[in-house]
């Protein structure tokens, strides 16, 4: 597929997906979300990427919504925008919803949906100079459809004040309050994304799926008998499969096993 917006950069088992519309600092507006959708769905659907890296062109991951489009937002019907939010959050659910591990790689201002994206992926790595905010009450709106995933990262304490205050807060910030696992400086933001690529490259891709789907399952759940009896049914069927059969074989014959080749 080609896209207007987006670059998608392939190395090997990984694939970089690159927000590029630099001149607005990454802004997304219906296209780039459209285009966002396309590129999780296709990324999710071949088997030979491992490992999708969520980045932004230039100084900025992302600024946000396009104010053109919050300008036209504005002006248009509740039922129109209605469908647009759909659209915006069938995204974000895409990005969420992968069945590899991702990795926002954020550099400069990530603001509002900006904010968003980076709560949205697995993990995510922050250069020093990196900036969040859920600043949508400035403009007299709520972050309603990313509220689910900077719920999940931050927790509802720390909602309560930035999704009400709207400050901005730097990377370290972001950091202790679980918005992103690493903060590096500028220059070595490449390889600090690369080194946590790697780390993932030489684990299972099933076993890593069904660890993501674990903690989808049990998230906030008390730990009682039902939630017991599904760990040990959980383990018991990873055992089981081809998978935990050649990584245990991998170990003990002191190879690299068959994933890595």
């Amino acid at each position: 597929m080609t896209y207007e917006t987006l670059a998608i950069e392939r190395r090997g088992a990984v694939a970089t997906i690159w927000m590029d519309r630099p001149e607005v600092f990454n802004a997304f507006n219906e296209q780039l979300i459209a285009e966002l959708a396309a590129a999780c769905a296709a990324l999710d659907a071949d088997a030979s990427v491992r490992v999708v890296v969520l980045a932004g062109r230039g100084k900025h991951f992302s600024a946000g919504a396009d104010l053109n489009w919050m300008r036209r937002a504005s002006d248009s019907t509740e039922a129109e925008n209605l469908a647009d939010s759909r659209k915006f959050a069938a995204m974000l659910r895409a990005l969420s919803g992968l069945s590899k591990p991702t990795i926002a790689r954020v550099q400069g201002a990530a603001l509002g949906g900006g904010t968003g994206l980076t709560a949205a992926c697995d993990m995510a790595i922050a250069a020093d100079d990196a900036s969040f905010a859920t600043s949508e009450v400035k403009f007299g709106i709520i972050p309603a459809v990313i509220s689910p995933y900077v719920l999940r990262a931050i927790g509802p304490r720390h909602a309560l004040r930035y999704f009400q205050s709207a400050e901005r807060f730097g990377a370290t910030e972001a950091r202790a309050i679980g918005l992103v696992n690493e903060v590096v400086p500028v220059a070595e933001l490449d390889a600090a994304v690369d080194r946590l690529v790697q780390a993932l490259l030489a684990c299972g891709p099933q076993a890593q799926l069904a660890a993501k789907q674990l903690i989808a399952a049990l998230a906030g759940r008390p730990i009682d008998d039902a939630v017991s009896e599904e760990t040990a049914i959980r383990i018991a069927r990873q055992r089981a499969t081809a998978e935990a059969r050649e990584g245990f074989a991998a170990f003990f014959e002191k190879r690299p096993p068959a994933w890595m080749a």
